[in-house]
């Protein structure tokens, strides 16, 4: 299996163009991405939401 990593908005990104050959792989990028991001003062709307998918070769 191969993951990918989508956005939710439909649009495409450096991110959502890489393949990844675990999910932990996938989730190590994503965990980069939000770890400055407090949960008490995020403000998500300045940043689009990514989700993990499984994709069949």
């Amino acid at each position: 299996m191969v993951y990918k990593i989508i956005r939710h908005d439909q649009e495409s990104d450096d991110i959502t163009h890489q393949p990844f050959e675990t999910y932990d792989e996938a989730y190590d990028v994503l965990e980069k991405i939000y770890s400055d991001v407090c949960c008490s003062d995020a403000d998500y709307g300045d940043r689009p939401y990514y989700e993990i998918v499984e994709v069949e070769e």
